[in-house]
């Protein structure tokens, strides 16, 4: 950075946290219609079901981690989810006071159906991008995310 980016004036169209927090909004938003309209899903039971989908057992306190979603947040998207028969929580044996959570056939079902939909919906807005230019976005943003962890 220069020292003219460090000056006293404020652009919010040049802060980063800005940039990314509104771009991830409007790809949440964006997505979420695929996935609202066609399977009555919202954010969080997206995420519930696709952090299932690819790691197969976690508890939900696990996908509160992952996800960065509250405790609050995740516990009603699981109950949703258990109540339409796409996922099962079951008593952790490694510890009483959590409970494992897993895809049913019919969550695994509508995961193998929604993937490749939210794979061609991606392929779709980054076609702007060349690969390398892909894989450097990924690269850089995982270069971040570790700066951040690091900090944590």
């Amino acid at each position: 950075m220069t020292d003219e980016n460090l000056s006293t004036d404020f652009d919010l169209e040049h802060f980063l946290p800005y940039r990314l927090d509104r771009l991830a909004d409007r790809v949440s938003e964006a997505l979420a219609q695929l996935y609202e309209a066609h399977y009555d899903l919202n954010v969080a039971q997206w995420r519930v079901l696709a952090w299932l989908h690819h790691r197969h057992e976690l508890t939900a306190k696990q996908i509160c981690a992952a996800t960065r979603m509250d405790k609050a947040r995740v516990s009603r998207a699981v109950q949703v989810l258990e109540g339409r028969g796409l996922i099962v929580r079951r008593p952790s044996p490694r510890d009483q006071r959590l409970h494992d959570l897993r895809l049913t056939e019919d969550g695994q079902a509508l995961m193998v159906e929604l993937v490749p939909q939210v794979r061609a919906w991606e392929a779709e807005l980054v076609a702007p991008l060349t690969t390398e230019e892909y894989r450097r976005l990924l690269d850089m943003m995982g270069r971040l995310e570790q700066r951040l962890q690091d900090d944590g």
